[in-house]
């Protein structure tokens, strides 16, 4: 209740006879009346002054009633007012939403882009607006048939839109099934809440056969005269007012090719397969935001060839060799040549034809070429070094269009009938000593070979036969005298062979022909006697190695070291120089080189390397640059830290363990703990501590083998920090 004045009322819609207010009045006034936007619902009780329903009120029909109250006297005259009242009328969610149609249809094509929409449902609701009541949120709830465990469909749960899911994209085939149903529903609240209203419609779509396809392999054929650009396919998108592009696949210098904007494909400029025989690139469909329509199509274009490229010799001239005494029918060589133009293809089929053939002695036609391989051979035995030492041959070679000609010169070589002869039989000895190093030449000998000079007949090649099982010798041949060089190949020793006996024999690299047999005359005898040389002495080892700890005791044997005299003769030793042990905090290495002395002023030199290896004999101690301190007053929490180190290495002091003395004082007014293997904090148990230095007993503890540990006193200051002297 109270006095009549303007007001606002809020009132939920529905809900029947209520009351809304009572006004109060003031004398003269006996009534009330009410006037404006009643609607047959709104009224007021003249006596009383209430201000009520008889009905309900609809925010859909009215969602504001205006009126005007005033007070009256018995005779009816106004006493105060009009006054403006306003109800506004809330809204309650009593309105399910509603598709604008019962039933849809729509058509999406084959391999459509995932996500992109082709058809949009719509629900109104009549509640308002502005509250959750007509939040619409929309959804798939069935999907007929479904054959994959993804639906192949999606809807945007606030536009309504359709699209392909990317499992459709990829799955969507008229083939196999042209017509999907769905049922979409909507819900309101924002399908936030369970009392929320559903409705639902029925949406049929129609898979229809792609038209965003990439054309069959092009092929083009190459050189061709046509006026460019030419038309060789056309693509169609699934979409209407798109962009057509060229995407290259390669970094070509230039592609020659473009497309139109109704998807015509054209080649630009003759193409010549033998400089490039595939192309590939992709063409896509874009937007005007410049945004992708459809997934790239791959276009795979083949250049055919045309017969335009001549035969070319493999070779400016071919040479050939052949011995004398071939039989005809003898392949005696190939010549070869190639073709730019498609391999496997007519344009590149070869065939060889012998043109002329000078001298033509004995006959003019000595050699046949096999038409389709280029192989040729001998048509009789007639070649004969003494009538004629090489032909020269014109062979035409064609592909069917072009005609090319090659060179090929035909060498009648000298057949390997003649043997190396030595000029001596037996060279009798050589005397070498046993220190001459390893390549010296210790003899040359000499063989004589009859057949024609320069060729693999009359070439020499010396081996030692026999008398040399060790391979201790080499011989050399001079290419241009075919004189041998005997070389020490190995270091001789003179106590493990004193004589060789060896026994030589001369051939060539060419086969004897038949008939033929090397004999006697290849061979030839000399011996090698080997002087003794006074040897110095030698070491089992080069170097000796070992290892012993640093505290064994004075004159322990630590290795021991051998050597002998190649002579037999008896080893002496001694002591050259000797480097002194130092550092023994750390890995140390003595050594020791000694000489062997035999009889005489022959010597040898070996090293002695002996490390050294620690053992824990060193305590732990404090490693810090300055004391710790704490600043005063202290707060409570305070930690310093503080450092150990060893000068052992350092497998011993892995993890050092701190602790504090065995005194009460000490223990009530400090504490440690462990940081980390090296480091700890301390810590002061208390506040109450006087501003000066206090003495803190400490124990460290290496945890080595054995355990060293050491009592330290650590001098720690309680100090006015901002006073940098008095804390330093």
């Amino acid at each position: 209740t109270g006095p009549l004045k303007d007001m606002n009322f809020s009132v939920p819609e529905g809900g029947g006879v209520r009351f809304i207010y009572q006004f109060t009045s003031e004398p003269p006034a006996v009534s009330f009346r009410v006037t404006g936007e009643k609607d047959g619902i709104i009224d007021i009780v003249p006596t009383t002054g209430i201000l009520y329903l008889n009905g309900s009120l609809d925010w859909e029909t009215k969602a504001v009633h205006r009126l005007q109250v005033e007070s009256l006297d018995k005779k009816g005259n106004v006493v105060k007012g009009p006054y403006t009242v306003t109800i506004h009328v809330e809204d309650i969610n009593d309105n399910p939403p509603e598709f604008d149609q019962i039933k849809y249809t729509g058509v999406v094509r084959q391999n459509s882009r995932p996500g992109k929409p082709f058809m949009y449902v719509h629900a109104t609701d009549r509640d308002d607006p502005t509250t959750p009541h007509a939040q619409l949120t929309y959804s798939i709830l069935h999907h007929f048939p479904n054959p994959y465990a993804e639906m192949l469909f999606q809807i945007n749960n606030v536009t309504g839109a359709i699209s392909p899911s990317r499992m459709g994209s990829y799955y969507l085939d008229p083939q196999k099934q042209d017509t999907f149903t769905l049922v979409v529903t909507v819900k309101d609240m924002a399908g936030m809440t369970m009392n929320a209203f559903t409705s639902s419609a029925d949406v049929i779509i129609t898979v229809k056969e792609s038209l965003w396809k990439a054309p069959p392999t092009i092929r083009i054929q190459e050189n061709s005269t046509q006026v460019y650009p030419v038309n060789i396919s056309q693509v169609h998108s699934n979409e209407p007012d798109v962009i057509y592009d060229i995407f290259e696949k390669e970094k070509l210098a230039r592609l020659p090719f473009s497309i139109d904007q109704n998807g015509v494909i054209y080649v630009t400029e003759p193409l010549d397969r033998e400089e490039k025989d595939t192309y590939a690139f992709f063409v896509v469909t874009k937007d005007n935001k410049g945004e992708l329509v459809d997934k790239p199509l791959h276009i795979h274009i083949i250049v055919e060839d045309i017969n335009d490229n001549p035969p070319v010799c493999q070779q400016a001239l071919t040479v050939i060799e052949v011995q004398e005494n071939e039989d005809e029918g003898s392949n005696i060589g190939t010549l070869f040549a190639t073709d730019m133009d498609e391999q496997g293809t007519l344009n590149s089929r070869l065939r060889f034809k012998i043109g002329s053939q000078v001298p033509a002695v004995p006959a003019s036609n000595l050699f046949f070429i096999q038409q389709e391989t280029g192989i040729l051979q001998l048509t009789s035995r007639s070649l004969n070094k003494r009538i004629a030492s090489s032909y020269s041959l014109k062979v035409l070679v064609t592909d069917g269009v072009f005609q090319t000609i090659c060179d090929v010169q035909i060498h009648v070589i000298d057949i390997n009938d003649q043997i190396p002869i030595f000029e001596k039989s037996d060279y009798h000895n050589v005397t070498v000593a046993e220190s001459l190093p390893v390549g010296t030449v210790i003899l040359e000998i000499q063989a004589t070979d009859g057949d024609e000079p320069a060729t693999g007949s009359s070439y020499i090649i010396y081996q030692v036969k026999e008398g040399d099982p060790n391979n201790m010798f080499i011989i050399e041949t001079d290419s241009e005298t075919n004189r041998g060089f005997v070389k020490i190949k190995k270091g001789l020793d003179f106590e493990a062979a004193s004589v060789y006996n060896l026994v030589i024999n001369a051939t060539n690299p060419e086969p004897l022909v038949a008939g033929v047999q090397y004999n006697s005359s290849s061979l030839t005898l000399f011996k090698v006697f080997v002087t003794n040389v006074d040897e110095p002495p030698v070491f089992h080892k080069t170097v000796y190695k070992g290892e012993v700890s640093e505290d064994i005791p004075v004159n322990t044997l630590v290795m021991t070291v051998e050597a002998y005299d190649p002579e037999g003769d008896t080893v002496r030793r001694g002591t050259r120089k000797t480097h002194p042990i130092f550092g023994m905090q750390e890995k140390t290495f003595l050594q020791k080189s000694y000489l062997l002395l035999k009889g005489g002023a022959q010597k040898s030199k070996t090293t002695l390397i002996l490390h050294l290896l620690d053992v824990n004999d060193n305590p732990p101690r404090l490693a810090m640059d300055y004391p710790p301190f704490f600043c005063h007053p202290l707060s409570g929490g305070e930690k310093a830290f503080i450092q150990a180190a060893d000068a052992d290495e350092q497998w011993y002091y892995s993890t050092f363990t701190f602790s504090l003395a065995d005194d009460m004082n000490t223990r009530n007014n400090w504490e440690i703990s462990k940081f980390n293997a090296t480091h700890a904090y301390l810590s002061p148990k208390h506040a109450n501590f006087e501003e000066k230095v206090y003495n803190v007993p400490v124990i460290i503890n290496d945890n080595g083998n054995p355990p060293l540990k050491r009592k330290v006193n650590l001098e720690v200051n309680i100090c006015k920090c901002s006073t940098e002297k008095s804390c330093f």
